[in-house]
Formats: structure tokens, C-alpha cells, sequence
């Protein structure tokens, strides 16, 4: 391995260190903030509104932090986001009531984003090795959600709901060392006009479908399909370990995925990927849901490693920071329509078999939005 490679690898595991201990706060908030809502001086509503607006606000500024990225430098980028991760996390333990809440979750929306263009930049830096890097990348980040899932949520029950944020909080500050130790960039791509909303090209498309039926619609619709057959308080701990075991798939996955694409094409598992996100919804639909879960936690691993490693191919070095951005931008859409809608139909009384299926329907038509991989033709 020459020293740039070294190097590179260094970045790779510096940056996603720092996103790791970064989002633990918010990790476990999805998790204390619904069942203890009082503790915080919020009603259920505000709980919905705090849980989605990170989202939300990514939404329509992926593509200013992906300016701000190129003028100030991914190291740059990455400090700010640090420093900012870490007031939000200490703002969910010092203030309370919905408006206040509301400014952390903004504040830590817009930390994300800074953060995870930060780590795929460094990541996606040697395209020859970027679907592996982007794997250990993804592998690193979900080390501190699943510790705060985990072990969080244990200390969370022995010292308080509102006391827990306040230790990853002093956690999450060690992240900004880690992003100060980053190296700066070399040289700057010239600036991309953006807007609020980007236009989709066809491989957006693709992660709009990913976001709507793997990170939108999955998690909500097997705790509902387990509660159907077992009680509610097994059901609760049998989707906690599926959605705790998305996270750790993610971590085993990532990198033998990313490998795998560096070696035989990123195309090539990203179509794998979506037959075996689409196998999985139509076992769901049954309901096979430990094996359908396994495979859609399997195919949303693999497409987290490649996806950007893809991207990086097509834009070929040419403005890929903004074309990661756009990406997370469509699929943080999809994430957040889906939970929209599914809550809809299934008022309506729509069958969770039937929208399984739909989701298998949905994951084959997305291979049809990845002809421009396959063409390799430079997105403008």
C-alpha cells in the first residue's frame, strides 16, 4: 500500500470516526423521545414534528452544505459539523419544550449533512478503491448509533432520559479532534450552482426508490405485521433487534460489498442488490419476516457502500460533491413520503401483504433508473 493510499485510508477512518460519535444523540433519540415525551415537556405531535425535522431541513440544504463544502474544503466542513453535532446533543439534555427541541434537531439536520458529504468526499477520493472505503466508512459510522441504541438506551433507563444526553454529548465532542486531524484538500472543484429542491437524474431516482421503501416504509411496517401475531410488547423488542440488526448488517455488509463492487463493477451489485431488496419484500409479503427482513437489511447494505461509490464513477472527479448531495437529497425524500403515505393507506385499510408487494414491485422498476450507470456517461 503506498503512503497515499495510507493516507486516504487514515481520512476514511478519521471522518467516519467522527460521524460515529456524532450521531449517537440522534440515534437514540428515536428511541427515549416517543416513550418519555413528558421528560422532555413535549406533546406526541411535537414528538412527530422534533423526529422528522432533521430530515426535513436535509432535504432542502444538502445542496448549500455541499456548497459551503467546496468553498470552505471538506476538513473545514467537517470541524463546523463536529462542533455543531455536539450543541445539538447538549441541547436535547439543557432545553425543553417543542420550539427549543426544534432548533437542536435543525442544528443536528444540517450537522448530518455536513458530516456525511465530509465522509463520502474522502471516501469516493480514490475512485479505484471507493466502493471499499465508502464500505468501511459505512461500517465505522454505525458504530456509535448501534452503542447508543444499545448500551444507551440500557444507561438512559438507569439514569434518566433527559441525564443520557448529556454523556454523549461530552462523547460527541471527542469527534472534533478527530475532524481537526483530518487532512485539507489539495485542490477545490469550482463552485455548483444549486437549489433547494435539484432536479433528479435517473440514478437519484433510484435512491428516492431506497429511501421511500427501505428507509420509510420497512421500519415502521414490520413492528405493525409482528404486532399482528405476537404481543405488542414482543413485537416492540423483535422490530428494536431487526432495526438494531439493520445497523450491524450494515457494518458487516458495507465493506465486503464496496470490495466486491471495486473488483467486479459497482453496476453490477447494485442490480444484485435490488433483486435481493426485492426477494425480501415479497417474503415479507408472505409473512416470511426474520429471512424478508435479513435480505432487505442485506441489499440496503451492499447499496450504502456501492451507491456513492457509483457516483463517484459517473462524475468521473467532476463536481461529485454535488452529485453526492443531490443523491442523499432524493433519498432523505423517499424516507420521508414514505412514512407519510404508508400512514394513509394502512387508515384506509390497506393490506401490509399487498404493500409488501408493492415494494417488491417498486424495487424492480428502480433497476430500470440505473441505465445511466451502466451507459458510465458523466451526469451533468
Amino acid at each position: 500500500m503506498t503512503s497515499n493510499q495510507v493516507d486516504a485510508q487514515r481520512s476514511v477512518i478519521l471522518s467516519a470516526g467522527a460521524l460515529a460519535l456524532s450521531a449517537m444523540g440522534d440515534a437514540l433519540i428515536y428511541v427515549v423521545l416517543p416513550v418519555s415525551a413528558a421528560a422532555f415537556n413535549v406533546s406526541l405531535i411535537w414528538v412527530g414534528i422534533l423526529l422528522a425535522a432533521n430530515r426535513i431541513v436535509r432535504i432542502f440544504f444538502y445542496g448549500g452544505i455541499a456548497s459551503l463544502g467546496e468553498i470552505v474544503g471538506s476538513r473545514k466542513l467537517a470541524i463546523i459539523a463536529t462542533i455543531s453535532a455536539a450543541v445539538s446533543t447538549f441541547m436535547l439534555w439543557g432545553v425543553s419544550g417543542g420550539p427549543a427541541l426544534l432548533v437542536a434537531r435543525v442544528i443536528w439536520g444540517l450537522a448530518f449533512a455536513g458530516l456525511s458529504l465530509s465522509v463520502l468526499a474522502y471516501a469516493v477520493a480514490d475512485r479505484a478503491h471507493s466502493g471499499s472505503r465508502v464500505g468501511i466508512s459505512r461500517s465505522i459510522h454505525q458504530i456509535g448509533p448501534a452503542l447508543a441504541l444499545s448500551a444507551g438506551a440500557w444507561l438512559a433507563s438507569q439514569i434518566g432520559p433527559r441525564d443520557i444526553f448529556l454523556v454523549l454529548g461530552i462523547i460527541s465532542l471527542f469527534a472534533i479532534p478527530l475532524a481537526v486531524c483530518l487532512p485539507k484538500p489539495t485542490q477545490r472543484p469550482p463552485r455548483k450552482k444549486t437549489k433547494l429542491l435539484p432536479r433528479p437524474e435517473s440514478f437519484d431516482l433510484f435512491f428516492f426508490i431506497v429511501g421511500f421503501t427501505v428507509d420509510g416504509i420497512f421500519v415502521i411496517l414490520v413492528p405493525i405485521l409482528l404486532s399482528q401475531t405476537v404481543s405488542i410488547e414482543a413485537a416492540t423488542i423483535t422490530a428494536g433487534l431487526i432495526l438494531t440488526a439493520r445497523r450491524l448488517g450494515e457494518m458487516l455488509f458495507a465493506p465486503l460489498a464496496g470490495r466486491l463492487g471495486d473488483s467486479v463493477g459497482h453496476f453490477s451489485i447494485l442490480i444484485l442488490s435490488s433483486l435481493i431488496l426485492t426477494a425480501g419484500f415479497a417474503l415479507l409479503a408472505y409473512p416470511f419476516i426474520i429471512v424478508g427482513s435479513g435480505l432487505v437489511i442485506l441489499g440496503r447494505g451492499a447499496i450504502a457502500a456501492v451507491g456513492p461509490a457509483a457516483i463517484a464513477d459517473i462524475a468521473g472527479g467532476k463536481d461529485t460533491l454535488h452529485r453526492l448531495a443531490v443523491m442523499q437529497t432524493w433519498r432523505d425524500v423517499g424516507a420521508a413520503v414514505g412514512p407519510l403515505l404508508t400512514g394513509i393507506a394502512l387508515d384506509q385499510g390497506f393490506s401490509i401483504s399487498l404493500a409488501y408487494i408493492g415494494l417488491a414491485v417498486l424495487t424492480v422498476l428502480s433497476l430500470f433508473s440505473l441505465i445511466g450507470l451502466y451507459k458510465h456517461k458523466p451526469i451533468n
